[in-house]
């Protein structure tokens, strides 16, 4: 018997029979199997619904919380820089907070604190809070820490430079080692600060060139505009001055002096006379001080260089150059007189020169023919 009468016998509907092309049409679901996948969704929907609420809920408070304390920190950081800034802007107004406080210095060393905590803490507070929303999600968050501190270390490998350059300025700024105004030495350029970074700190050296100085290569600074400077003067006087006069009249130039102005002002303490510095042979160098406003200790000194001249020329008192001095002119001798006159055999044309040559010798001519 064939295949399909035995399919027939048994009650069996044929196969339809394959297309030319070999394809199968889709199954169309049935009605039945539509309501058994709307149930088993509404089942799961049922069963899960607070987990997904609760996760959803916890996410929402999450978020406006960190954005709310960001809000907050950011907010009272800028109120602590405005009141810094005003504080120096009070100061500015006193008489002494004027020669003392540099408003721009104040202004851009309150922005650049301002700007560092800022920026601290969004990373701390919307850093936790994405790390929080992952951890919400059932995430393993530890191969994530891994692979972020793997990364951290090599980048900083990678730019170690910048890292310390960076970090060099926030203590540099927050220790308020200079500021903008300020002359430093910052050993491998000097001169006054303009700009203060958190990576590079700008000089404006004495030709006028600036310098632009990584905070990370300054190893020592050296401030002349914080509290006081000193300015000192050595006289050069000679040996043989009456040294009661030479003092009598520098303490009336510093006396003179203290009372003018503008010097009354830059001179925050008398001009002293400190005494012998060295004697030399022919030569003897008086110390003369004063304590002066930061920064205008050069322009003490060469006011008091001038007058020192003026009042010495006055009193005829004669300021000599130290060891290297040379005494008056008619009392040097003169350098050509231990000088022997010139001898008569320099002269080729003398008698003695002629007599003290040798003698030629005579060559015999041959006779004429």
């Amino acid at each position: 018997m064939s295949l399909p009468v035995v399919q027939l016998a048994a009650g069996a509907s044929p196969s339809p029979s394959p297309s030319p092309s070999g394809s199968t049409a889709p199954a169309v679901p049935s009605l039945q199997d539509a309501q058994e996948s709307a149930t088993n969704a509404a089942s799961w929907v049922e069963q899960n619904w607070s987990t997904w609420l609760a996760m959803g809920l916890q996410i929402l408070l999450v978020v406006v919380v960190a954005v709310t304390l960001r809000a907050v920190v950011r907010r009272a950081i800028t109120q602590l820089i405005e009141r810094m800034t005003r504080s120096a802007q009070t100061a500015e107004g006193s008489a002494l907070g004027g020669l003392l406080v540099n408003v721009e210095r104040r202004r851009q060393r309150a922005a650049a604190i301002g700007s560092v905590l800022r920026s601290v803490a969004s990373f701390l507070i919307l850093g936790t809070a994405a790390l929080m929303v992952l951890s919400t999600f059932k995430i393993n968050l530890a191969p994530l820490l891994a692979s972020a501190g793997v990364a951290g270390v090599a980048i900083g490998f990678g730019a170690r430079n910048l890292v310390t350059d960076f970090l060099s300025g926030v203590f540099m700024i927050l220790e308020d080692q200079y500021g903008v105004g300020d002359v430093i030495d910052a050993g491998v350029a000097s001169g006054e600060v303009i700009e203060v970074g958190l990576r590079v700190t700008k000089l404006r050296g004495a030709d006028g060139e600036i310098w632009y100085v990584r905070n990370g290569e300054v190893k020592r600074i050296g401030n002349l505009s914080q509290g006081w400077a000193t300015a000192g003067v050595d006289v050069t006087v000679r040996a043989g001055e009456d040294l009661d006069r030479v003092k009598a009249t520098l303490d009336e130039v510093a006396e003179k002096m203290t009372k003018e102005e503008p010097w009354n002002e830059l001179l925050w303490g008398p001009v002293e006379v400190l005494g012998l510095d060295s004697v030399l042979i022919d030569s003897m160098v008086v110390r003369v001080t004063a304590r002066t406003m930061p920064g205008k200790s050069v322009t003490v000194e060469r006011e008091l260089r001038w007058r020192i001249k003026r009042a010495f020329d006055a009193v005829s008192i004669r300021i000599v150059g130290g060891a290297t001095a040379l005494e008056d002119v008619e009392d040097t001798p003169d350098p050509m007189a231990a000088v022997a006159a010139p001898s008569a055999y320099s002269n080729a044309d003398s008698p003695q020169a002629a007599a003290a040559s040798p003698i030629a010798v005579q060559r015999s001519t041959p006779p004429a023919k």
